[in-house]
């Protein structure tokens, strides 16, 4: 079976600056508060006119140029959000027409903030089996679907969207070594955003019960990843024949600043430097991974070689996990 590799990464990020300052009047708090909780000081909101596909699509010619690729050279396009333009068609789709790749199959994942890891697993066994190339796309515009006065979830989200194209390659790249998916429906409840759906479409009741926000149980996620993560990477670490000290790197979801520091010393990943961009960009989603990730390699932090644990969890309950030898 030919490899799977990472030819080229890209982000994009709003112009938009919103400080903790900003953030915080509404919800009641102020910024040592807001950075004592989360270590987050600004992050990117979205212009009026902006939506997930726009910043899907700056983040999507930024990996294919680092891949020095072009739209013609696409097989398949697959963008994972959980803030859509519309409920149809995929964002994929506006994606793949702003383009010009009218070559390639475009469609959606939905995994929250693992949505990322889980659309490459899905672009990684189209290109297995097809050859050609692949452009993976993180996206999510929170700042739509935020309660302002929540100090849960405002203080904690921004938007962007980060890219990878992938090619079937023996030669050139980063390979994608392993992938691993996890989904706990039974906790589907700690974060969702209730109306919106066909199990509850919006009206003017769901309107004034402001059911159309997004929710999180802050304690509820917090024990999830604790209980969870820990455990779920040393199994993926085992599976992959690979122990925790040959780790170069740590590419996690952005969730939140104090929450990573406390993952991270209970991974005992004792060699592996780990990355984040949460502090100027904040919890951008199923972005955060992609953008953490093109930062990185844009600032040159990876060498030939170096093994790269990318994981991403979050909504769903899910959690997804990449092994990259750079």
């Amino acid at each position: 079976m030919t490899d799977v590799r990472i030819l080229g990464t890209g982000a994009y990020v709003p112009e938009r600056i919103v400080s903790n300052d900003e953030v915080a009047a509404a919800a009641g708090v102020d910024d040592a508060w807001i950075t004592a909780k989360t270590g987050i000081r600004e992050r990117r909101w979205s212009a009026d006119d902006e939506a997930t596909s726009d910043l899907a699509t700056a983040a999507a010619r930024a990996a294919l140029r680092s891949a020095g690729l072009s739209a013609a050279d696409l097989s398949v396009i697959v963008v994972a959000t959980s803030t859509p333009d519309r409920p149809q068609p995929p964002t994929a789709a506006y994606v793949q027409q702003r383009l010009g790749a009218t070559g390639a199959a475009a469609f959606d994942v939905n995994a929250v903030c693992s949505g990322t890891v889980f659309a490459l697993s899905a672009a990684e066994g189209v290109l297995s089996r097809t050859g050609g190339h692949a452009l993976v796309i993180g996206a999510d515009v929170y700042s739509r679907i935020l309660n302002r006065a929540d100090r849960r979830t405002v203080i904690l989200f921004g938007d962007g969207a980060g890219a990878v194209v992938l090619g079937a390659s023996a030669g050139r790249g980063a390979r994608v070594r392993h992938v691993a998916l996890h989904s706990f429906g039974e906790l589907s409840g700690l974060i969702e955003v209730p109306a919106g759906g066909s199990r509850m479409p919006v009206d003017r009741t769901v309107l004034d019960a402001e059911l159309q926000y997004f929710t999180m149980d802050g304690r509820g996620v917090r024990d999830f990843v604790g209980d969870h993560l820990p455990r779920l990477v040393k199994g993926f670490l085992h599976d992959c024949g690979v122990t925790p000290d040959a780790i170069d790197h740590f590419v996690p979801h952005q969730a939140n600043g104090t929450m990573l520091d406390s993952v991270f010393a209970d991974l005992d990943l004792p060699r592996a430097t780990m990355h984040r961009t949460l502090t100027h960009y904040g919890n951008t989603g199923a972005a955060s991974l992609p953008i953490t990730l093109d930062a990185a390699a844009r600032a040159g932090a990876f060498t030939p070689g170096d093994l790269i644990l990318m994981a991403g969890f979050g909504g769903g309950m899910a959690a997804g996990f990449a092994l990259v030898e750079w």
